[in-house]
């Protein structure tokens, strides 16, 4: 009868370590707080108010059962263990095994809740792709990278909504830009921030001869109201109406609805297409662009580029951070973390996990200052 012992005092350990990061004490004092405040019949009388309070009521509910699932799990496994080797019961090993194996991979899945630690680390994120060197290929990569990642936010649950697309002169995108809401999803898109390099046999070359091409991804979080670190002057933007066009969904509206904002001093420019009426895509283009001047002045506060949107480089070549290659072998490969994938069509539809985990455990592994 084999003895489990190690293996299961290991799991206890690195589940006491998750109560730790998980602060399951606090989380515990917080609900009670927020289930008070939720009976409140007065609490929806301020919308913003109430969501707030139900989505971190929703989170700290998933953090205590998901612990209080794990523990339950690992005392069933020390109690058959225990059982096992009292009544040398050999019969029980296979089971034993299992669960000790299932243990061990779910928290190596909730272990990597304790990568986050960064002020946003838990919000939505706001994505901007945009085309570089590369031609028509360059803007067919752009367009292919939205579809990874809206495919990688399906496969997590999370909603991606895109608010403005610019087509290509040819095919593809010039640019796209889209918000991710999930918990963790800015935490989780950091690791893809940077310059994306695709090399393949273009489809748009007659003579079919390998094509390299570039596309960027910019992350910042993404607030639900105009953050109060932001001022923004009216009389610092341009504010332009336009029609709708492109893959903005079924609510893309075919009058001069879609709105295109342009903050004067810094030359950044939002837009948003994907609401109903003008002044909702407005509002959700000052959010994006609240959040890129937050980005924007965390920097300047900082000195420090990459501290939240990453730095930034030109899009082309020897500026990449991950390297997609169909031809003249199959293989993904990130220049940071070294992580590689071999199956490049499973990265491109959205199995990005690896990457996203390899990366946090990077920077951690990084030396301070």
């Amino acid at each position: 009868m084999q003895d489990f012992t190690a293996e299961l005092f290991a799991l206890r350990s690195r589940l006491d370590e998750a109560a730790t990061y998980l602060r399951i004490t606090e989380q515990q004092q917080h609900r009670t707080a927020l289930e008070t405040e939720m009976a409140d019949p007065e609490l929806w009388n301020d919308q913003d108010r109430g969501r707030r309070v139900q989505k971190d009521l929703a989170r700290v509910v998933e953090d205590l059962d998901l612990h209080s699932s794990l523990l339950t799990r690992l005392e069933d496994a020390e109690t058959l263990a225990e059982l096992a080797s009292e009544e040398e019961d050999e019969s029980l090993e296979g089971e034993i095994i299992e669960a000790v194996a299932d243990l061990s991979s779910r928290m190596d899945a909730l272990e990597l809740r304790s990568l986050f630690s960064g002020q946003y680390d838990e919000g939505d994120a706001v994505c901007h792709v945009q085309s570089g060197a590369g031609g028509t290929d360059a803007q067919d990569w752009a367009e292919m990278l939205v579809r990874m990642y809206t495919r990688w936010a399906d496969r997590r649950g999370f909603d991606l909504v895109v608010e403005s697309v610019s087509e290509g002169t040819e095919a593809g995108l010039s640019s796209a830009e889209f918000v991710v809401r999930g918990r963790h999803a800015f935490g989780l898109l950091q690791s893809e921030r940077g310059v994306h390099r695709l090399v393949r046999i273009s489809p748009f070359n007659k003579e079919a001869k390998r094509q390299t091409a570039f596309a960027s991804l910019q992350v910042v979080p993404f607030f639900d109201k105009i953050v109060d670190e932001v001022e923004i002057d009216e009389g610092d933007l341009r504010i332009d109406t336009y029609r709708s066009s492109g893959a903005g969904g079924q609510h893309v509206n075919v009058t001069d609805s879609a709105v295109r904002i342009t903050h004067l001093p810094t030359g950044i420019v939002t837009s948003c297409q994907n609401e109903r009426s003008q002044h909702q895509n407005k509002d959700r283009a000052m959010q994006m662009l609240a959040a890129r001047l937050l980005d924007l002045e965390r920097q300047k506060r900082d000195a420090e580029l990459a501290e939240i949107g990453g730095e930034q480089r030109g899009v082309d070549f020897g500026s990449q951070i991950r390297s997609y290659v169909l031809q003249p072998y199959q293989m993904v490969k990130d220049l940071r973390t070294e992580h590689e994938v071999g199956d490049v069509a499973r990265v491109l539809d959205g199995d990005l996990d690896g990457f996203m985990e390899a990366y946090l455990r990077w920077v951690r592994s990084l030396p301070e200052g």
